[in-house]
């Protein structure tokens, strides 16, 4: 597995970059074509685009997102991810 600079060829690599109690910021890199799948989450969650494409689906409803590109998921809102090119993120996830 490679590191979150180069990211990882064929895989998703993430490494946490806050933890509190109110919340953490986790840092993800995805290879293209990678995927997580539907799934909801009992925190409201920002994602922060900061390099490549995704395509994200939040309460069925499709979203085409690039470098410099932010979408709110709402708690228990089913969503999912697929990368359309090497991609990394910044999830902000808030527990208050």
């Amino acid at each position: 597995m490679g590191t979150i600079g180069g990211g990882a060829r064929g895989a998703i690599v993430s490494r946490i970059i806050i933890k509190r109690e109110s919340g953490n910021v986790t840092l993800f890199a995805f290879d293209a074509g990678q995927e997580l799948s539907e799934h909801t989450a009992p925190y409201d969650a920002l994602v922060q685009v900061v390099d490549g494409e995704a395509a994200i689906t939040v309460a069925g409803c499709p979203y085409r997102l690039g470098t410099g590109d932010m979408i709110l998921m709402s708690a228990r809102t089913p969503h999912a991810l697929k990368a359309a090119s090497r991609f990394k993120m910044l999830l902000t996830m808030i527990r208050s």
